[in-house]
């Protein structure tokens, strides 16, 4: 019963049919094949705008490079200390920007609101003296499996663009928060004010394919060169390309993360009152205390503690291909902690 993390998940049947299809024959490198050429409409359709669309290998890639062309080095993006930025990525953003500063605000259940964004802008406004705020980051959904919903959004949105700063979204999770919202992919990006998306699709059934979203052409070719300069101009781009089309096509985005949504909702109702959060998307956070996470464990369950070192707490992640028998057998030890 492996509910570690979504990255430990397979790829979906119907990437590796997309991967296999751009495989017959050379084609064209750097972005130059049929595939890669499809992306910016494919992904303009799905966001109900003009968007352009750069291939990484990682979300942490995706993350930094986006960042980096929104901030400079002396420059500060605001984001929640629990974010993915701060906590696992080893100081990516940092170096792919030459130096900018991570200013850390707190929030519940992982999520930001126009009060502490505004707090970290304030605590940065000592002219020459301090960083200069130039970025609003957060996770859709958060690193606590919160989402925020389109007023959310748009309220933040407000207030970056009342600071001047560029707002990005780290969507690791991304197709969760759609699949929770029942929304539309632009409801909760550029109509509310969101100029850059690090959209996820690796925990959902890709193979190493995510993108930058970028809603503000004027950024686009600062994007471009931070990728090839990072390392990240895939030589053979269409196998990245061919995984986020197939990844799009008829839904499957929307239908692996609802599954995994739904299950993660079940787990939920058997942990009853250990939850330490409500279950929005795919990951079920849990306080039973060290003993009964031993139990969980001895029953064959795999999963990560979290919060402070002997808090009881742990975290179950959900993923699109869980098996029914694992979340029924992980119920049932839920239910017999009661």
């Amino acid at each position: 019963m492996n509910f570690r993390s979504d990255n430990t998940a397979p790829a979906a049947q119907e990437i590796l049919a997309a991967l296999s299809a751009v495989n017959d024959q050379p084609a064209a490198a750097y972005g130059e094949d049929p595939w890669s050429r499809k992306l910016d409409d494919a992904f303009s359709a799905l966001f109900e705008r003009d968007v352009r669309v750069f291939t990484v290998a990682s979300g942490t890639a995706a993350n930094s490079i986006a960042l980096a062309s929104a901030v400079p080095p002396w420059g500060a993006i605001i984001c929640h200390e629990e974010a993915h930025i701060a906590c696992d990525e080893c100081g990516a953003p940092e170096f792919f920007s030459g130096g900018a500063k991570l200013v850390l605000v707190e929030g519940d259940g992982a999520k930001l609101t126009p009060e502490a964004v505004r707090d970290g802008v304030a605590r940065n406004a000592r002219g020459i003296h301090s960083v200069k705020p130039a970025a609003l980051s957060i996770s859709q959904a958060t690193e606590r499996g919160a989402i925020f919903t389109p007023a959310e959004i748009a309220a933040l949105g407000a207030v970056a663009k009342e600071n001047g700063l560029a707002f990005h979204v780290d969507g690791a999770r991304f197709a969760n928060a759609v699949a929770a919202l029942r929304c539309s992919a632009a409801d909760i990006t550029w109509r509310g004010g969101v100029d850059l998306l690090s959209f996820g699709a690796t925990k959902n059934g890709a193979l190493a394919a995510e993108a930058i979203v970028c809603f503000d052409p004027d950024r686009a070719e600062e994007i471009a060169r931070r990728r090839k300069r990072g390392g990240h101009l895939l030589c053979k781009g269409r196998f990245a390309a061919a995984q986020l089309l197939a990844y799009l096509e008829d839904g499957l985005w929307l239908k692996l993360a609802r599954r995994a949504n739904e299950m993660a909702q079940r787990l939920g109702e058997a942990a009853g009152p250990f939850l330490s959060l409500p279950v929005e998307t795919n990951q079920v956070f849990i306080r039973p205390g060290a003993e009964a996470l031993a139990k969980l464990r001895a029953g064959g369950a795999d999963f990560y503690d979290w919060g402070a070192e002997g808090s009881g707490e742990a975290r179950l992640v959900v993923s699109w291909s869980q098996g029914e028998a694992d979340v029924e057998a992980m119920r049932g030890l839920l239910a017999s902690l009661h």
